[in-house]
Parts: structure tokens; C-alpha cells; sequence
């Protein structure tokens, strides 16, 4: 596990339409995102073991970036994101990040597919508890990720947002790509 610590983590809760979730920043970036409708508690135990010591302060004003683009993904006009990002992990947890990353809009990938992509295709399970240490939800797209079968798998903020967040991609991969 990789820790940072003095940090402050900047914090806000970002309420668009049916999306309400906590959203955290450090001056270097965005570093969380949460779980749909749940509450401060996520974040305040999230950053307590990632960010041990360091100070929570709400503010919305240094969050108004993040919360731009994110509503402008909610609302289908955005297809990837601008800001900085602050996320930290093994090296292992970064390789299936950026691999994330590369899962274009509106398509999905199964773990073996991310596996094979980082060069470790017996990782599977590796792969799907890096996915599930993803602290940054929708920007660093997890939800893109499905059984080989096709069958939706877990995820951090619930099936129901990674539903939500597919079926927001699958509806919107005809508009123009931003």
C-alpha cells in the first residue's frame, strides 16, 4: 500500500441531478472520487488509511474543475477528462489504472482483456482487486470493466452506478467526442 502523507485533501460533495457523490482533491489533483448517494464516511475512511494524518477541508471552490467536467460527462457532452489527477498506488495497481484509462468511451473490456493488456495474463484476479482499489470512480474508468462473459461484476460504488454510468456511455457514443 502506498501512502501519502500532508497532503490537504480538498473536498467537496458534488449533487447534479440523481448523481450525488464526494469528490477530493489535493493541489496536485484529483485523488477521489466516490460512491454514489453514500455518505461523508467513505471519503473521511478512504483518505484516513491513504492520507493518514493529513487534513480534510471542504471546499467547493478548488473542486469547481473537477465538478465541470464531471457534470459535463453526466450529462453526455464530455468523453474524457482535462484535469490533473493525484492518484498513487504499487506499480501493479498503476499499470491496471492507466490500462483503464485506455478503454475507449462507451466500450467495455473483461479483466482477462486488461491482464493481457499490462503483459500479466495469469493476473486476472490481481487485475480485478487493482480495479477495486481504484480511488477515483468514472474518471478512471472502472466501470468499462465486465465479466468475460459479459456479466456485470462488481464494483466499488455498487452495480447500480456502474448500470447508471454504462448505460450513460452506451446512450451518448453517437454525440461528437470531446
Amino acid at each position: 500500500m502506498v501512502y501519502q502523507m500532508n497532503k490537504t485533501i480538498y473536498w467537496s460533495l458534488l449533487a447534479h441531478e440523481d448523481w450525488n457523490l464526494y469528490i477530493a482533491a489535493t493541489s496536485e489533483g484529483l485523488c477521489y472520487v466516490g460512491s454514489l448517494n453514500q455518505t461523508v464516511e467513505e471519503l473521511i475512511v478512504w483518505a484516513g488509511s491513504r492520507f493518514p494524518g493529513s487534513p480534510l477541508v471542504e471546499e467547493d471552490t478548488i473542486l469547481q474543475l473537477y465538478a465541470k467536467e464531471l457534470i459535463e460527462y453526466f450529462q453526455g457532452e464530455r468523453t474524457h477528462f482535462t484535469f490533473p489527477f493525484d492518484f498513487h498506488g504499487t506499480a501493479f495497481q498503476m499499470a491496471v489504472w492507466n490500462a483503464l484509462c485506455n478503454i475507449p468511451y462507451g466500450e467495455t473490456q473483461s479483466y482477462s482483456d486488461i491482464a493481457n493488456a499490462i503483459q500479466k495474463p495469469n493476473s486476472v484476479r490481481a487485475v480485478g482487486t487493482a480495479i477495486g482499489a481504484n480511488p477515483i470512480l468514472v474518471t478512471i474508468p472502472c466501470h468499462r470493466v465486465i465479466g468475460k462473459n459479459g456479466a456485470l461484476t462488481g464494483y466499488r460504488g455498487g452495480l447500480d452506478m456502474k448500470v447508471k454510468l454504462l448505460q450513460l456511455e452506451k446512450n451518448h457514443t453517437h454525440k461528437p467526442i470531446q
